[in-house]
């Protein structure tokens, strides 16, 4: 016998399990090149170079092996590798984009350079920051969050940022390292000291 019914509304998207690390972050352990890499920089880049690191925790705080994130930044200049950014582009082959996965210990890391100040929609100057995308087991949908660089002045003004509780924060300012261009942000994704997400 058929069922006549009908679904109603939207199907939610479904996660992939833990395969994101066989599927999309492979670095060298699988038999197969890794389509993209944890980082951003080119030959022509210009601007800081930096590292950003820190873990992946579930809302237990234990380390999560096999996240993966993806970065898009504006490079030096505060300009997009993107047709729409119409400006010019002096990081010739910047892609502004990386993707890295957790190591076994929750671990990841990107190379990069700190990206410039760049306009809200309305005009408004946004704190240097990079747009941080989080797929994991468990999640029907991938998470997304910014991180802000500690030693920023402009951190206060962000038209963003300001609309974060003050007491949270935190969660999206990765904290420089004495004396070297490491900033650190672990990322919680539920619990106590729950990282900042957005709708997007």
């Amino acid at each position: 016998m058929q069922n006549s019914a009908k679904p109603e509304g939207i199907t939610p998207s479904q996660t992939v399990g833990p395969f994101f690390k066989y599927g999309l972050t492979p670095t060298g352990e699988y038999a197969w090149n890794d389509a993209f890499t944890n980082s951003t920089l080119t030959p022509d880049v210009s601007g800081d170079r930096v590292r950003i690191e820190g873990r992946v925790l579930d809302g237990d705080g234990a380390v999560v092996p096999d996240a993966m994130l993806e970065i898009w930044q504006a490079d030096a200049q505060g300009r997009y590798a993107d047709p729409q950014d119409k400006r010019a582009l002096p990081n010739a082959s910047f892609r502004g984009f990386a993707r890295c996965g957790t190591d076994k210990d929750g671990n990841y890391s990107f190379d990069t350079i700190k990206p410039g100040t760049v306009p809200d929609p309305d005009g408004k100057p946004q704190a240097p920051h990079i747009v941080l995308a989080v797929f994991a087991r468990g999640m029907l949908r991938h998470l997304y969050t910014r991180i802000y660089f500690s030693d920023e002045a402009g951190n206060a003004a962000d038209p963003v940022l300001s609309l974060v509780p003050a007491d949270r924060r935190a969660t999206l300012i990765a904290v420089r390292e004495a004396g070297k261009p490491v900033y650190r942000l672990d990322l919680r994704l539920q619990g106590d000291g729950e990282t900042v997400f957005f709708d997007v």
